[in-house]
């Protein structure tokens, strides 16, 4: 793997440390401003909201630019925000600290997705994607405990210097290390918003706000849920979410590496035992032993579906795939959001702290029902093309984008 991907990595452990952290230090900075623990909830809400319109904008503002500049320039702005969030002198200076910061989460996460893809052989394309996203995984074992540590005794504003910091970090090797990598010619932004017409396409992102949101319908309420239900101390609660991370980062890499060989068999896989690990934690979680191995294989089934399903998106994007990848990435958010709003009508109808796991269980159920319907119309597309025109549809796509460049 190039060292470029070690570039796109460090940039990604730094979005995923702030992405997450400000979660274990919500009493720190409410208490600081004098907000309360809800208000102080909005500095979460607003990042997801942020994530999810800010990865069509950046990548639409950023269609004229070099793929490489545009990875420079949003982790500028990463930079900016977290430093903004480090100084805020008040709550609201905060909250607009944070959207800046999530404006370059999921364009970043989308370009770099098709920057990484086109560093290395089309064999290896899922498994470059996953060595980026290995610093988002990573960022929960090491960057989300430690930046919290460092809030609580220090003081947040450190932690977000820090993160600061690594952005500077990320800017300096993506400078460095990624090649200028020439833009397809011809492909304007209504080539890449054709994207969206292709049914696959979209049976991807579908999959992707189910197969992820019934990961975070769980952990989500997992704090609750083990010290309530599986009889865990508070303070257990940070190692049981580097269990998670851990799970994480195995699952992506076997994600990544197993994709690129059978790409829809290893979504049947992931998402169908997610499905069932999902539903047994109601039962495991009244142990600590199982419920902790529970939680490990949530994380890898969970970033197992990470990498095959942003391939997908590429490979059905064929020819414009930033924009389309970029907005998968807020698709991840996306389900996040709705997953943890869903968990939280089941706890608040009186089903339990359990009761997220039923509901994580039945969004990835569905999602692998849309993978099933997403492989059938596939088959029966090739099948009728290959009668017709004696080539399958994504041949005939690049042999359309070809002479589109060719007349370009």
């Amino acid at each position: 793997m190039p060292l470029a991907l070690l570039a796109l990595a460090i940039g990604a452990f730094g979005i995923g440390t702030t992405e997450f952290v400000i979660m274990g230090l919500l009493p720190e900075v409410a208490g600081d401003f004098d907000v309360s623990i809800p208000t102080a909830g909005f500095l979460v809400t607003g990042y997801a909201l942020g994530v999810v319109l800010g990865a069509p904008l950046m990548t639409v503002l950023g269609t004229k630019v070099s793929r490489k500049r545009m990875l420079m320039l949003l982790m500028g702005l990463f930079v900016v925000g977290n430093l903004l969030s480090a100084v805020a002198p008040a709550f609201a200076v905060m909250l607009i600290g944070r959207v800046v910061a999530s404006l370059a989460h999921g364009a970043f996460f989308g370009i770099g997705s098709v920057v990484a893809a086109d560093l290395v052989a089309p064999d290896k394309k899922a498994g470059a994607i996953a060595m980026m996203f290995t610093g988002l995984t990573v960022a929960n074992v090491v960057g989300v405990p430690l930046g919290t540590l460092v809030g609580q005794t220090v003081g947040w504003r450190v932690t977000f210097g820090i993160v600061a910091l690594l952005g500077v970090l990320g800017l300096a090797g993506i400078a460095k290390l990624v090649p200028e990598l020439p833009r397809a010619q011809g492909v304007r932004l209504r080539h890449e918003l054709a994207a969206f017409k292709n049914t696959q396409v979209l049976l991807a992102m579908a999959m992707t706000v189910l197969g992820f949101g019934g990961v975070f319908a769980a952990i989500t309420y997992i704090a609750p849920m083990m010290t309530h239900v599986t009889g865990f101390a508070e303070g257990s609660v940070t190692w049981l979410l580097v269990l998670f991370g851990l799970g994480m980062v195995g699952g992506n890499l076997i994600g990544g590496r197993y994709a690129d060989r059978a790409l829809m068999p290893m979504l049947y896989v992931s998402l169908g035992s997610l499905a069932v690990v999902l539903a047994l934690f109601t039962l495991t979680a009244h142990n600590k032993v199982l419920a902790a191995v529970t939680i490990i294989l949530i994380g890898a089934l969970g970033f197992a579906t990470v990498p095959p399903l942003q391939k997908r998106v590429l490979d059905q994007a064929h020819g414009a795939p930033t924009l389309a990848s970029a907005v998968n990435i807020g698709a991840f958010n996306l389900g996040n959001a709705l997953s943890a709003w869903l968990g939280g009508l089941v706890i608040a109808a009186g089903l339990g702290y359990t009761a997220p796991n039923w509901v994580g269980a039945a969004l990835a159920t569905a999602a692998l029902a849309l993978a099933l319907v997403s492989a059938a119309l596939e088959r029966r597309d090739n099948t009728a093309s290959v009668v017709v025109t004696g080539r399958t549809p994504a041949e005939q796509s690049a042999a359309v984008h070809h002479r589109a460049v060719t007349d370009a």
